[in-house]
C-alpha cells in the first residue's frame, strides 16, 4: 500500500494540471494541504487576508491564462474569500477555490467554524460548487472542477472539503487519476467568416473592440496579423488593452470613442470577445452607434446582443476565429482608406488629452494636478509590464492616458469594482511575470483595505511598486455627494491622517513621499531599478474633475470642471 491522505491528492492533482503556486493562508482546517504542498514543492504564497489571496489567485489567471488556485480555511477564510469569488465569476477569470470546513463526523453540532452552507453560498458566484464527502473522489472532483474553471466561458469554481476527508489515508495506487486538460474550442462557421470579410472589404470606417481572451504571445501575434491586413483599428476596455499594444493598428480605450464627431462615427464594429455592458454605455448608441453593422464573436452564448442588435452572432473563441479570418483573407489588400481613418482616431484621442492638458494650467492648488500625475506614470512604464489599477477615482483618471504606455497587461476593477481589491491582483500577477515590473495605481483609500500586504509583498520577494494617488478622500463619493446634495453635504469621505509610505517603511518595504510633479518619474524609476516592494505616496488634488466622472454626473466630458473642496 501506497498511502496517500486526502491533502496529499489534493496536491497530486494540482501538480498534474500543472498548478506550480497557489495563494493562501494558514489555517487548521487546510493544514494538511500546506504540509503536503511543502513536500510536494509546491509553492503556497501566504498574504495577510483570504480577500487577496483570492485576488492573487485572480491577478495570476489574468496575466497568465492559467488556472488560479486559492486555499482558505473554513469559516471566516471562506467568506472573507467570497468578493474574489464574485469578482472571478463577473469577469470569467478561471480561479479553483479550495475552501475547507469542519469534520463531517461533527456537522451540525455548533462547531466553530461551522454551521452554514458554503457551498449553498457560493452556488450564485461559481460555474461549479461541491462538497467533497469521500476522500478517493477528491482525484476525480478536482479534475472536474478544473476542466469546468478552463472551458468556454471560463470562470471560479470552489470546493469545500472537510478537515477529516482531507485526513483521511487511502491506498495512492488504488486511486484513479482523470482527465485535466481539454483540447481545443470551437471557431466561427466558414459562412460566417465570409460574411465578416465581405463587410470589413465594404466598412468606410470599421474597428474591432477586444476582449480578455488574448493574454498569450501566440494570441496576440494573430490579432496584430488580423489588425494589419485589414488595416482595422484596435480598441478594448480595461480587459484587452494590453492585447492591442505593440500593434500598428493601436489606438487605445474605448471611451475615446465618445467624442468622434457624429459624421465620422465607426459603420462596422467587430467584438472580439468584449461584453456588451459598462464599457459600451449599455448599447444606447453614444459609443457604439445604432446604425453601424455589429458583428459578434464571444465564447458566451448569452452575450450575443445582450444590449444592442448585432448583424452576426457566433458563440466561438475570439482567437480562433481570428485565426481563420487571417487565413481566409489571403493575400487581400488592405482596403484604401484605412490609414486615413485610423489617423482621424488617433487625433481625436490626442485632441482629449490636450483639452485635458490645457485644463491644468488654470489649476491652482499647491496639490499635483492628477492628470499631470498618471501622465507622468504612463510615460515611466517600461515595456511588457504589468499596470493594475484601484479606486473610482484613480481609474477615471489613469484612463485617459495608460493607452499610452507599453504594458502587456491593463488590470482595472472588473465589472464588480470592489474597491481595495487590486492589491491582491498584483501581488498575483507579479508573481505569474516575475521579471517584469508590476505596477499597481492606486487611491489612498483603495490601499487602506490592505496595507498588511506590504508585509507579504517583502516576505514572497515580489517587487511591486506600488503609487499612491493620496488626495485625502474617497473622491469620487466625496464628489457625487457634492453634485448631488451640495457642497455642505459631504459626509464620512475625509482621509487625513497618517503615511502610506509610513506603513510600507514599517512593514520593511520601501516609502517615498512625492509633493512636487518633477519628482514623480525619478521615484518610479529609482522603484524599479531596486527591484524592491516600494510605496510612492504622491499628493494629488481632490479638486479636479475626470472626464467620464462628468459624464456620469450628467454633463460633458470637457469643460474645466473644478469642485471646491
Amino acid at each position: 500500500m501506497a498511502p496517500a491522505t486526502g491533502s496529499g491528492l489534493v496536491v497530486r492533482t494540482l501538480q498534474r494540471a500543472g498548478v506550480n503556486v497557489a495563494f493562501g493562508l494558514p489555517g487548521a482546517h487546510i493544514d494538511g494541504i500546506l504540509q503536503d504542498a511543502l513536500d510536494a514543492k509546491l509553492r503556497i504564497v501566504d498574504v495577510r487576508h483570504e480577500m487577496n489571496a483570492g485576488h492573487a489567485a485572480e491577478g495570476y489567471a489574468r496575466v497568465t491564462g492559467n488556472l488560479g488556485v486559492a486555499v482558505v480555511t473554513a469559516g471566516g477564510g471562506f467568506t472573507n474569500v467570497l468578493t474574489s469569488v464574485a469578482n472571478a465569476h463577473l469577469d470569467r477569470t478561471p480561479v479553483l477555490y479550495i475552501a475547507g470546513s469542519g469534520p463531517l463526523e461533527t456537522d451540525q453540532v455548533n462547531d466553530q467554524q461551522a454551521g452554514f452552507d458554503q457551498v449553498a453560498m457560493a452556488t450564485p458566484v461559481t460555474k461549479f460548487a461541491h462538497r467533497v464527502t469521500r476522500t478517493e473522489l477528491i482525484p476525480r472532483l478536482v479534475a472536474q472542477a478544473i476542466r469546468i474553471a478552463q472551458s468556454e466561458p471560463k470562470g471560479p469554481v470552489l470546493l469545500d472539503i472537510p478537515w477529516d476527508v482531507l485526513r483521511q489515508q487511502v491506498d495512492a495506487d488504488e486511486v484513479e487519476d482523470y482527465r485535466l486538460d481539454i483540447d481545443g474550442t470551437g471557431i466561427a462557421p466558414t459562412d460566417g467568416i465570409d460574411r465578416i470579410i465581405e463587410a470589413l472589404a465594404a466598412a468606410r470606417r470599421p474597428i474591432a473592440l477586444v476582449g480578455k481572451s488574448f493574454v498569450t504571445a501566440e494570441a496576440r501575434t494573430r490579432l496584430h496579423e488580423f489588425a494589419a491586413r485589414t488595416g482595422v483599428p484596435l480598441f478594448s476596455d480595461w480587459e484587452g488593452l494590453g492585447a492591442i499594444v505593440g500593434s500598428e493598428q493601436h489606438v487605445g480605450l474605448i471611451q475615446s470613442l465618445a467624442t468622434v464627431p457624429e459624421d465620422e462615427r465607426p459603420d462596422l464594429v467587430l467584438l472580439l470577445g468584449l461584453r456588451f455592458g459598462l464599457a459600451t454605455q449599455f448599447g444606447t448608441g453614444r459609443l457604439l452607434p445604432k446604425s453601424a453593422r455589429i458583428f459578434q464573436i464571444d465564447p458566451d452564448g448569452r452575450e450575443l446582443g445582450r444590449l444592442q442588435d448585432v448583424e452576426l452572432g457566433v458563440q466561438a473563441d475570439p482567437i480562433g476565429t481570428i485565426g481563420l479570418l487571417y487565413e481566409r483573407l489571403g493575400d487581400s489588400p488592405v482596403p484604401s482608406g484605412r490609414d486615413d481613418w485610423l489617423g482621424t482616431l488617433r487625433g481625436i484621442s490626442a485632441t482629449r488629452r490636450s483639452a485635458l492638458a490645457a485644463e491644468t494650467e488654470e489649476h491652482e492648488d499647491d496639490a499635483i494636478h492628477p492628470y499631470l500625475a498618471v501622465r507622468t506614470i504612463a510615460e515611466s512604464v517600461p515595456d511588457d509590464a504589468t499596470v493594475v489599477v484601484d479606486g473610482a477615482l484613480t481609474e477615471l483618471w489613469l484612463s485617459e492616458t495608460i493607452a499610452l504606455a507599453p504594458l502587456a497587461h491593463y488590470l482595472g476593477h472588473g465589472y464588480l469594482s470592489s474597491m481595495g481589491s487590486n492589491f491582491g491582483v498584483a501581488l498575483g500577477a507579479q508573481y505569474a511575470a516575475p521579471d517584469k515590473a508590476t505596477i499597481l495605481v492606486t487611491g489612498d483609500g483603495a490601499v487602506g483595505y490592505s496595507l498588511a500586504e506590504f508585509d507579504s509583498l517583502v516576505r514572497a520577494g515580489l517587487p511591486v511598486v506600488v503609487i499612491v494617488l493620496n488626495n485625502q478622500a474617497w473622491g469620487a463619493t466625496l464628489h457625487t455627494q457634492q453634485f448631488l446634495f451640495g457642497q455642505d453635504r459631504v459626509t464620512n469621505n475625509r482621509l487625513q491622517n497618517g503615511s502610506y509610505s509610513g506603513v510600507a517603511r514599517a512593514l520593511g518595504a520601501d516609502g517615498v513621499d512625492v509633493t512636487e510633479l518633477d519628482q514623480l518619474r525619478p521615484a518610479i524609476e529609482a522603484a524599479l531599478a531596486a527591484r524592491r516592494p516600494t510605496c510612492i505616496d504622491v499628493r494629488v488634488s481632490l479638486a479636479p474633475i475626470p472626464p467620464e466622472e462628468r459624464v456620469l454626473n450628467g454633463g460633458a466630458p470637457f469643460g474645466g470642471i473644478e469642485i471646491d473642496t
